[in-house]
């Protein structure tokens, strides 16, 4: 697989709060333990399950699989970076599948409001990642290359211009002289 795969998924909040009430071994069966404790320490806890729930189904729509191929929920969990920022952690068989597409990246954005929520999530390979910027240096040594090659033109333009260019000696002058 070369460049990027893209999966989306809605979660209904009030969905995922009823699931939650009826059945409360869904969290055990579906979520990891730092998940739950993430969403459990939030005001709206369903909301935040129903994120890490339409992660994992945008995660696999990446991956062109959905819950096939010996995919497990736990398979597919989302973590939060220093910042707070959520990260797609794959394991098991999403992990390997991953790998066999060339996926080396699953970029992850989450958000909700009022009843929705929404994950969208980017599988990426190595040749789709972007390519680090220059370092300083690396960038003050092309302005360099390209000035010392420009004031060369500019000497040629000059002698040109002066008349000090000649041609080889068979050839003559270019004033027309011999």
């Amino acid at each position: 697989m070369a460049g990027a795969s893209i999966g989306v998924d809605i979660v209904e909040i009030s969905r995922m709060d009823r699931i939650l009430g009826r059945t409360p071994s869904f969290v055990t069966r579906v979520f990891t333990e730092e998940e739950h404790l993430y969403c459990e320490s939030s005001a709206r806890p369903a909301a935040h399950y129903a994120c890490r729930f339409a992660a994992r189904e945008a995660v696999l729509k990446a991956l062109g699989t959905g819950f096939s191929n010996g995919i497990g929920f736990k398979d597919v969990s989302v973590a939060r970076d220093a910042s707070g920022r959520p990260l797609a952690v794959l394991t098991g068989r999403a992990l390997e599948i991953a790998c066999g597409q060339g996926i080396v990246e699953v970029a992850l954005s989450l958000s909700f409001t009022g009843d929705l929520a929404i994950a969208n999530a980017m599988g990426i390979t190595e040749d789709a990642r972007p390519k680090p910027k220059e370092s300083p240096e690396d960038e003050r040594a092309l302005i360099t290359r390209s000035f010392q090659e420009a004031r060369s033109v500019l000497d040629e333009l000059e002698r040109v211009q002066d008349g000090d260019l000649t041609l080889p000696s068979d050839q003559g002058s270019l004033d027309g002289q011999e």
